[in-house]
């Protein structure tokens, strides 16, 4: 295989995983490991993804969006813990906004097992995963329906959360970054992550490690209009360094 094609490979890994490993690389491709860094280092050097400690992700571009299928497949493991330390924070008798997402998702699936909440969500499948449990009040927001992230959007979409006051929000975005603030890629779904911001006592945001440090097309919020970020380990440790001296308080799981 001639290092283009090596190339190519690797960036259609990471077109549908998001990230990978130096060592699942080398021996999906028949190379060495030191192959595998010099090729992921010439990548880097193309703007073409971003180097991490052991491997490599997808350096997204502002407009890039992936659909939810294939986003749900990427960092599992790492939304999973995401999702478990932000159920922590919800308390029986609670309103909580869930925001559309991957994340939001893994939040849902472990909120079935509780009582006495009302979910307010602007996501289809959200909305699907709460019904069975008759203790939790499911309010959708009603809207547009974008097909690609199972999302409820603008028009009609803010009439029902014009009149919601919630305790708590989890909010998903495309990018943290500490000059940037929270940004998402897709304008309608921004529109509607700005507004959770504003209807809810605590805002807390859930971002994988792919997001932090990356910025996409469309502005949510500042920085410190969220409570706190949770995101994984393997987040840039430079840019949380900078998130924190901005003031906003960072949760590593």
């Amino acid at each position: 295989m001639f290092p283009e094609e090596r190339q190519s490979k690797i960036l259609d890994i990471l077109s549908k995983q998001g990230r990978c490993l130096v060592g699942a690389l080398a021996q999906e491709l028949g190379v060495s490991m030191v192959t595998v860094r010099q090729d992921l280092d010439l990548l880097e050097r193309r703007g073409l993804l971003r180097r991490t400690h052991g491997g490599a992700i997808l350096n997204a571009k502002t407009g890039f969006e992936r659909p939810f299928q294939i986003e749900e497949t990427s960092f599992k493991t790492e939304k999973e813990r995401i999702a478990a330390a932000a159920v922590k924070e919800v308390s029986s008798g609670d309103t909580v906004i869930l925001d559309v997402g991957t994340t939001t998702t893994e939040v849902a699936r472990l909120l079935k097992k509780h009582r006495d909440l009302t979910v307010v969500t602007n996501a289809v499948n959200i909305a699907l995963i709460l019904e069975d449990n008759p203790d939790i009040t499911t309010v959708v927001t009603g809207g547009t329906l974008r097909a690609k992230q199972h999302s409820l959007v603008n028009p009609y979409a803010e009439l029902i959360l014009e009149k919601i006051n919630a305790d708590l929000a989890f909010i998903g975005v495309s990018g943290v970054a500490a000059d940037y603030g929270y940004t998402n890629v897709n304008l309608a779904e921004a529109e509607l992550k700005s507004l959770f911001f504003r209807k809810a006592r605590r805002r807390i945001v859930l971002a994988d490690s792919s997001k932090i440090g990356n910025v996409a097309r469309a502005k949510v919020a500042d920085l410190l209009e969220a409570d706190r970020l949770i995101t994984d380990r393997s987040a840039n440790a430079e840019e949380v360094a900078r998130l924190r001296e901005r003031g906003l308080e960072v949760q590593l799981v």
